[in-house]
Protein backbone atom coordinates (compact mmCIF):
# COMPACT_ATOMS: atom_id res chain seq x y z
CA UNK A 1 0.00 0.00 0.00
CA UNK A 2 1.57 3.72 -0.82
CA UNK A 3 1.12 5.80 1.93
CA UNK A 4 2.78 8.65 0.79
CA UNK A 5 0.47 12.10 -0.08
CA UNK A 6 1.02 11.20 -3.79
CA UNK A 7 2.26 9.17 -6.35
CA UNK A 8 4.92 11.91 -8.34
CA UNK A 9 4.18 12.53 -12.12
CA UNK A 10 7.94 11.17 -12.58
CA UNK A 11 7.02 7.90 -11.19
CA UNK A 12 4.01 7.95 -12.75
CA UNK A 13 5.36 8.60 -16.42
CA UNK A 14 8.13 5.68 -16.05
CA UNK A 15 5.85 3.48 -14.66
CA UNK A 16 3.86 4.04 -17.84
CA UNK A 17 6.36 4.62 -20.27
CA UNK A 18 5.96 1.13 -22.51
CA UNK A 19 2.11 2.17 -23.35
CA UNK A 20 3.55 6.01 -24.27
CA UNK A 21 6.36 4.78 -26.54
CA UNK A 22 3.69 2.30 -28.49
CA UNK A 23 1.25 5.30 -28.40
CA UNK A 24 3.41 7.87 -29.91
CA UNK A 25 4.55 5.31 -32.98
CA UNK A 26 0.82 4.69 -33.30
CA UNK A 27 0.61 8.38 -33.71
CA UNK A 28 3.31 9.05 -35.72
CA UNK A 29 2.67 6.92 -38.41
CA UNK A 30 -1.17 7.90 -39.61
CA UNK A 31 0.35 11.50 -40.15
CA UNK A 32 3.45 10.52 -42.12
CA UNK A 33 1.36 8.14 -44.27
CA UNK A 34 -1.63 11.27 -44.73
CA UNK A 35 0.86 14.39 -45.02
CA UNK A 36 4.22 12.92 -46.45
CA UNK A 37 2.75 10.37 -48.39
CA UNK A 38 -0.25 11.58 -49.69
CA UNK A 39 -2.73 8.77 -48.29
CA UNK A 40 -6.06 11.23 -47.66
CA UNK A 41 -8.37 8.68 -47.52
CA UNK A 42 -7.03 6.99 -44.40
CA UNK A 43 -8.57 9.57 -42.25
CA UNK A 44 -11.70 8.12 -41.06
CA UNK A 45 -15.00 10.14 -39.70
CA UNK A 46 -14.45 11.59 -35.87
CA UNK A 47 -17.78 10.77 -34.80
CA UNK A 48 -17.09 6.55 -35.29
CA UNK A 49 -13.90 7.03 -33.02
CA UNK A 50 -16.11 9.17 -30.60
CA UNK A 51 -18.26 6.93 -29.95
CA UNK A 52 -15.91 4.05 -29.78
CA UNK A 53 -14.26 6.60 -26.82
CA UNK A 54 -17.47 6.78 -24.95
CA UNK A 55 -17.89 3.07 -24.87
CA UNK A 56 -14.30 2.51 -23.85
CA UNK A 57 -14.80 4.95 -21.42
CA UNK A 58 -17.90 3.15 -19.93
CA UNK A 59 -16.30 -0.06 -20.08
CA UNK A 60 -13.00 1.15 -18.48
CA UNK A 61 -14.67 3.28 -15.43
CA UNK A 62 -16.99 0.20 -15.01
CA UNK A 63 -13.62 -2.14 -14.91
CA UNK A 64 -12.21 -0.12 -12.40
CA UNK A 65 -15.15 0.87 -9.92
CA UNK A 66 -15.36 -2.98 -9.76
CA UNK A 67 -11.14 -3.60 -9.28
CA UNK A 68 -11.42 -0.49 -6.34
CA UNK A 69 -14.43 -2.63 -4.59
CA UNK A 70 -12.36 -5.84 -4.64
CA UNK A 71 -9.32 -4.28 -2.46
CA UNK A 72 -11.74 -2.39 -0.81
CA UNK A 73 -13.63 -5.77 0.69
CA UNK A 74 -9.80 -6.84 1.26
CA UNK A 75 -9.39 -4.07 3.22
CA UNK A 76 -12.72 -4.61 5.06
CA UNK A 77 -11.63 -8.31 5.52
CA UNK A 78 -8.42 -7.88 6.95
CA UNK A 79 -9.93 -4.71 9.27
CA UNK A 80 -12.29 -7.49 10.73
CA UNK A 81 -9.07 -10.20 11.07
CA UNK A 82 -7.44 -7.38 12.95
CA UNK A 83 -10.47 -7.11 15.36
CA UNK A 84 -11.11 -10.37 15.84
CA UNK A 85 -7.38 -11.13 16.69
CA UNK A 86 -7.69 -8.57 19.37
CA UNK A 87 -10.82 -10.14 20.70
CA UNK A 88 -9.05 -13.30 20.46
CA UNK A 89 -6.04 -12.53 22.71
CA UNK A 90 -8.53 -11.04 25.27
CA UNK A 91 -10.34 -14.42 25.93
CA UNK A 92 -7.25 -16.72 25.58
CA UNK A 93 -5.54 -14.62 28.38
CA UNK A 94 -8.79 -14.01 30.68
CA UNK A 95 -10.60 -17.05 30.12
CA UNK A 96 -7.78 -19.42 30.75
CA UNK A 97 -6.29 -19.18 34.32
CA UNK A 98 -2.95 -21.13 32.81
CA UNK A 99 -0.80 -18.40 31.39
CA UNK A 100 0.74 -20.88 29.28
CA UNK A 101 -2.23 -22.20 27.99
CA UNK A 102 -3.48 -18.61 26.62
CA UNK A 103 0.14 -18.54 25.38
CA UNK A 104 -0.12 -21.20 22.95
CA UNK A 105 -3.66 -20.52 21.87
CA UNK A 106 -2.03 -16.65 20.98
CA UNK A 107 0.92 -18.33 19.22
CA UNK A 108 -0.56 -20.65 17.30
CA UNK A 109 -3.00 -17.67 16.55
CA UNK A 110 0.37 -15.96 14.89
CA UNK A 111 1.13 -19.00 13.05
CA UNK A 112 -2.75 -18.55 11.19
CA UNK A 113 -1.77 -15.04 10.57
CA UNK A 114 1.83 -16.33 8.78
CA UNK A 115 0.34 -19.11 6.94
CA UNK A 116 -2.44 -16.85 5.73
CA UNK A 117 -0.86 -13.83 4.33
CA UNK A 118 1.62 -16.44 3.06
CA UNK A 119 -0.95 -18.47 1.38
CA UNK A 120 -2.30 -14.86 -0.56
CA UNK A 121 0.69 -14.34 -1.36
CA UNK A 122 1.27 -17.12 -3.58
CA UNK A 123 0.87 -16.75 -7.51
CA UNK A 124 -1.65 -16.76 -9.54
CA UNK A 125 -1.60 -16.60 -13.55
CA UNK A 126 -4.13 -13.62 -13.94
CA UNK A 127 -2.19 -11.49 -11.72
CA UNK A 128 0.14 -8.86 -13.23
CA UNK A 129 3.10 -8.81 -10.62
CA UNK A 130 5.21 -10.10 -13.20
CA UNK A 131 4.52 -7.93 -15.43
CA UNK A 132 7.58 -5.75 -16.62
CA UNK A 133 5.83 -2.14 -15.96
CA UNK A 134 5.18 -3.43 -12.08
CA UNK A 135 8.17 -5.80 -11.96
CA UNK A 136 10.25 -2.77 -12.59
CA UNK A 137 8.78 -1.05 -9.49
CA UNK A 138 9.38 -3.68 -7.00
CA UNK A 139 13.19 -2.27 -6.59
CA UNK A 140 11.35 0.41 -4.42
CA UNK A 141 10.02 -1.99 -1.91
CA UNK A 142 10.32 -5.72 -0.76
CA UNK A 143 7.38 -8.16 -0.04
CA UNK A 144 8.02 -9.69 3.28
CA UNK A 145 6.49 -13.01 2.15
CA UNK A 146 9.23 -13.63 -0.82
CA UNK A 147 12.32 -12.70 1.49
CA UNK A 148 12.24 -15.51 3.75
CA UNK A 149 10.60 -19.22 4.58
CA UNK A 150 7.08 -20.02 5.73
CA UNK A 151 8.71 -23.23 7.86
CA UNK A 152 11.00 -21.36 9.17
CA UNK A 153 8.90 -18.45 10.78
CA UNK A 154 6.39 -20.94 12.07
CA UNK A 155 9.18 -22.59 13.94
CA UNK A 156 8.32 -19.77 16.70
CA UNK A 157 5.03 -20.29 17.02
CA UNK A 158 4.57 -23.86 16.63
CA UNK A 159 6.04 -27.19 18.02
CA UNK A 160 7.73 -29.36 16.48
CA UNK A 161 4.73 -32.14 16.32
CA UNK A 162 2.40 -29.35 15.21
CA UNK A 163 4.55 -27.75 12.51
CA UNK A 164 5.34 -31.26 10.75
CA UNK A 165 1.56 -31.75 10.94
CA UNK A 166 0.58 -28.52 9.29
CA UNK A 167 3.12 -28.77 6.49
CA UNK A 168 1.90 -32.04 5.44
CA UNK A 169 -1.61 -30.95 4.70
CA UNK A 170 -2.87 -28.01 1.85
CA UNK A 171 -4.51 -25.84 3.52
CA UNK A 172 -2.33 -25.30 5.81
CA UNK A 173 -3.87 -22.38 7.36
CA UNK A 174 -7.40 -24.06 7.99
CA UNK A 175 -5.53 -26.75 9.51
CA UNK A 176 -3.94 -24.71 11.87
CA UNK A 177 -7.70 -23.54 13.04
CA UNK A 178 -8.61 -27.10 13.27
CA UNK A 179 -5.89 -27.71 15.79
CA UNK A 180 -6.84 -24.24 17.72
CA UNK A 181 -10.41 -26.10 17.94
CA UNK A 182 -9.08 -29.20 19.28
CA UNK A 183 -7.04 -27.08 22.13
CA UNK A 184 -10.17 -25.78 22.89
CA UNK A 185 -12.34 -28.69 22.90
CA UNK A 186 -9.71 -29.83 24.98
CA UNK A 187 -9.36 -27.20 27.28
CA UNK A 188 -13.20 -27.87 28.11
CA UNK A 189 -13.33 -31.50 28.47
CA UNK A 190 -10.99 -30.93 31.40
CA UNK A 191 -12.66 -28.50 32.30
CA UNK A 192 -10.54 -25.25 32.33
CA UNK A 193 -13.15 -23.17 30.56
CA UNK A 194 -17.15 -23.23 31.49
CA UNK A 195 -19.72 -24.11 28.55
CA UNK A 196 -20.30 -19.99 27.85
CA UNK A 197 -16.37 -19.33 27.43
CA UNK A 198 -15.86 -22.92 24.83
CA UNK A 199 -18.94 -21.01 22.90
CA UNK A 200 -17.41 -17.86 22.65
CA UNK A 201 -14.11 -19.30 21.66
CA UNK A 202 -15.78 -21.45 19.31
CA UNK A 203 -18.19 -18.71 18.00
CA UNK A 204 -14.41 -16.40 17.25
CA UNK A 205 -12.87 -19.45 15.60
CA UNK A 206 -16.14 -19.53 13.01
CA UNK A 207 -15.51 -15.85 12.33
CA UNK A 208 -11.98 -16.60 11.45
CA UNK A 209 -12.59 -19.35 9.05
CA UNK A 210 -15.17 -16.91 7.44
CA UNK A 211 -12.42 -14.63 7.11
CA UNK A 212 -9.89 -16.95 5.54
CA UNK A 213 -12.87 -18.25 3.12
CA UNK A 214 -13.55 -14.65 2.43
CA UNK A 215 -9.89 -13.90 1.28
CA UNK A 216 -9.36 -17.05 -0.51
CA UNK A 217 -13.02 -15.89 -2.30
CA UNK A 218 -10.59 -12.65 -3.78
CA UNK A 219 -6.98 -14.55 -3.70
CA UNK A 220 -9.24 -17.66 -6.22
CA UNK A 221 -11.64 -15.38 -8.05
CA UNK A 222 -9.88 -12.81 -10.69
CA UNK A 223 -11.89 -9.97 -12.03
CA UNK A 224 -14.10 -12.08 -14.73
CA UNK A 225 -12.24 -12.86 -18.28
CA UNK A 226 -15.02 -11.72 -19.93
CA UNK A 227 -15.26 -8.41 -19.38
CA UNK A 228 -11.10 -8.21 -19.32
CA UNK A 229 -10.77 -9.30 -22.60
CA UNK A 230 -13.61 -6.59 -24.05
CA UNK A 231 -11.69 -4.06 -22.13
CA UNK A 232 -8.95 -4.88 -24.07
CA UNK A 233 -9.75 -5.36 -27.20
CA UNK A 234 -12.00 -1.95 -27.11
CA UNK A 235 -9.19 -0.29 -25.96
CA UNK A 236 -6.69 -1.30 -28.49
CA UNK A 237 -8.82 -0.43 -31.09
CA UNK A 238 -9.55 2.85 -29.53
CA UNK A 239 -5.80 3.71 -29.34
CA UNK A 240 -5.09 2.05 -32.91
CA UNK A 241 -8.15 4.61 -34.55
CA UNK A 242 -7.72 7.77 -32.90
CA UNK A 243 -4.70 9.45 -34.76
CA UNK A 244 -6.90 8.77 -37.90
CA UNK A 245 -10.14 10.08 -36.53
CA UNK A 246 -8.27 13.28 -36.04
CA UNK A 247 -6.36 13.64 -39.06
CA UNK A 248 -9.10 15.78 -40.95
CA UNK A 249 -10.06 17.44 -37.91
CA UNK A 250 -6.95 19.12 -37.29
CA UNK A 251 -6.15 19.57 -41.15
CA UNK A 252 -9.46 21.50 -41.38
CA UNK A 253 -7.30 23.87 -39.13
CA UNK A 254 -5.24 25.29 -42.00
CA UNK A 255 -8.06 27.16 -43.21
CA UNK A 256 -7.56 29.58 -40.09
CA UNK A 257 -4.15 29.59 -39.68
CA UNK A 258 -1.62 31.53 -41.28
CA UNK A 259 2.51 31.78 -40.55
CA UNK A 260 4.47 28.82 -40.59
CA UNK A 261 1.80 26.40 -39.23
CA UNK A 262 -0.31 26.65 -41.93
CA UNK A 263 -0.53 23.22 -44.15
CA UNK A 264 1.28 21.76 -40.79
CA UNK A 265 -1.86 21.16 -38.19
CA UNK A 266 -1.93 17.72 -39.17
CA UNK A 267 1.25 17.07 -36.75
CA UNK A 268 -0.67 18.00 -33.47
CA UNK A 269 -2.30 14.52 -34.21
CA UNK A 270 0.71 13.16 -32.63
CA UNK A 271 0.50 15.20 -29.00
CA UNK A 272 -3.23 14.81 -28.79
CA UNK A 273 -3.67 11.29 -29.59
CA UNK A 274 -0.68 10.36 -27.09
CA UNK A 275 -2.50 12.23 -24.49
CA UNK A 276 -5.70 11.02 -24.77
CA UNK A 277 -4.92 7.45 -25.25
CA UNK A 278 -2.28 7.76 -22.39
CA UNK A 279 -5.26 8.72 -20.03
CA UNK A 280 -7.46 5.72 -21.12
CA UNK A 281 -4.12 3.21 -21.18
CA UNK A 282 -3.04 4.51 -17.77
CA UNK A 283 -7.10 4.04 -16.28
CA UNK A 284 -6.31 0.88 -17.45
CA UNK A 285 -3.11 0.56 -15.68
CA UNK A 286 -3.96 1.55 -12.41
CA UNK A 287 -7.17 -0.53 -12.14
CA UNK A 288 -4.98 -3.86 -13.70
CA UNK A 289 -2.25 -2.91 -10.36
CA UNK A 290 -5.61 -2.76 -8.07
CA UNK A 291 -7.44 -5.80 -9.25
CA UNK A 292 -5.50 -8.39 -6.92
CA UNK A 293 -5.21 -6.87 -3.43
CA UNK A 294 -3.02 -9.94 -2.38
CA UNK A 295 -0.15 -10.39 -4.61
CA UNK A 296 2.50 -8.27 -3.78
CA UNK A 297 2.05 -4.93 -5.69
CA UNK A 298 2.59 -1.26 -4.06
CA UNK A 299 -0.73 -1.31 -3.96
CA UNK A 300 -1.80 -4.02 -2.64
CA UNK A 301 -3.93 -4.01 1.17
CA UNK A 302 -0.69 -4.90 3.66
CA UNK A 303 -1.33 -7.68 4.78
CA UNK A 304 2.53 -8.41 6.21
CA UNK A 305 2.32 -5.32 8.62
CA UNK A 306 -1.17 -6.19 9.47
CA UNK A 307 -0.15 -9.27 10.73
CA UNK A 308 3.02 -7.42 12.67
CA UNK A 309 -0.08 -5.11 14.29
CA UNK A 310 -1.92 -7.66 15.13
CA UNK A 311 1.58 -9.74 16.95
CA UNK A 312 2.46 -6.39 18.76
CA UNK A 313 -0.90 -6.18 20.17
CA UNK A 314 -1.08 -9.36 21.53
CA UNK A 315 2.28 -9.86 22.65
CA UNK A 316 1.81 -6.57 24.69
CA UNK A 317 -1.29 -8.11 26.39
CA UNK A 318 1.13 -10.96 27.72
CA UNK A 319 3.12 -8.70 29.15
CA UNK A 320 6.05 -9.65 27.04
CA UNK A 321 9.09 -7.64 26.50
CA UNK A 322 11.67 -7.53 23.03
CA UNK A 323 8.92 -7.01 21.05
CA UNK A 324 10.25 -6.29 17.43
CA UNK A 325 9.19 -2.81 16.03
CA UNK A 326 7.04 -2.19 13.55
CA UNK A 327 8.79 -2.44 9.83
CA UNK A 328 8.49 1.26 8.47
CA UNK A 329 7.55 1.66 5.05
CA UNK A 330 9.82 1.96 2.00
CA UNK A 331 9.60 4.55 -0.52
CA UNK A 332 6.08 5.48 1.13
CA UNK A 333 4.98 1.60 0.78
CA UNK A 334 4.31 -0.64 2.92
CA UNK A 335 3.56 -4.28 2.48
Amino acid sequence: MYVGKSYKLTEFLVWTRKSIYILIVLGIVPVILYQILGLKWLAIPWTVVALLGTATAFIVGFKNTQTYNRTAAAQHIWTSIINSSRAWGLLSRDFLDNPEKAKELIYRHFAWLTVLRFQLREKRVWESTDRAHNAEYRKYYTIPEHESEMEAVLTKYLTNNELNYVLSKKNRALQILSLQSKAVKDLFAKEEIVLLQFYEIQSTLRDFVALQGSCEEIKDSPYPRQYAIINTLLLKLFCFLLPFGMLKELDRLNDTIDGVMRGNMVWFVIPFSVLISWMYTSLVQVGESTENPFEGGANDVPISQLCEIIEIDLREMLDENNITALTQPKHNIIM
